[in-house]
């Protein structure tokens, strides 16, 4: 996966990458490695972008992946990083239905998605849309993803 910033992501991504962009958090799903807003922002411009640009596709990159971002915390922090469990099947990848979150998202806002606009979507954008729905996460991203993406 090449690293794709989306463009309701640019004012933080060009602001030194100051919030964690969707493609490093996709990342960390991957891995199963929880990083705060707070290790993020002890990291230089430097890491965080290296966090975006390097592999996370394969097992083996996973792992790799996995033990840099823990070498890195340990590094700025001197803790060792909190552990997620990796969904084996996450919503993101399920093409036969649209995630309920998803669709009472689309709802609440009076928009709309089809399951042939989700199945359209690339990887990154399913993944985007599902966090930017989620109650634990400011909204103000969501309608413009989707505008970005197309849809609704």
């Amino acid at each position: 996966m090449k690293v794709q910033y989306f463009k309701f992501e640019e004012d933080f991504v060009e602001d030194n990458v100051r919030c964690i962009p969707m493609i490093v958090r996709f990342k960390l799903d991957a891995c199963g490695i929880k990083l705060k807003l707070t290790e993020w922002c002890k990291m230089s411009t430097d890491q965080r972008m290296l966090l975006a640009d390097l592999p996370c596709e394969t097992p083996i990159d996973i792992d790799a992946y996995g033990e840099y971002l823990r070498q890195l915390i340990i590094s700025i922090t001197n803790q060792s990083p909190t552990d997620l469990k990796v969904d084996r099947n996450p919503q993101w990848a399920q093409l036969s239905e649209i995630p309920s979150i998803l669709i009472e998202k689309v709802k609440e806002l009076n928009l709309s998605l089809s399951l042939s606009q989700w199945k359209r979507l690339d990887t990154l954008q399913r993944f985007a849309l599902l966090k930017l729905s989620s109650a634990s996460h400011e909204n103000n991203n969501f309608p413009k993803a989707m505008r970005e993406f197309n849809l609704g």
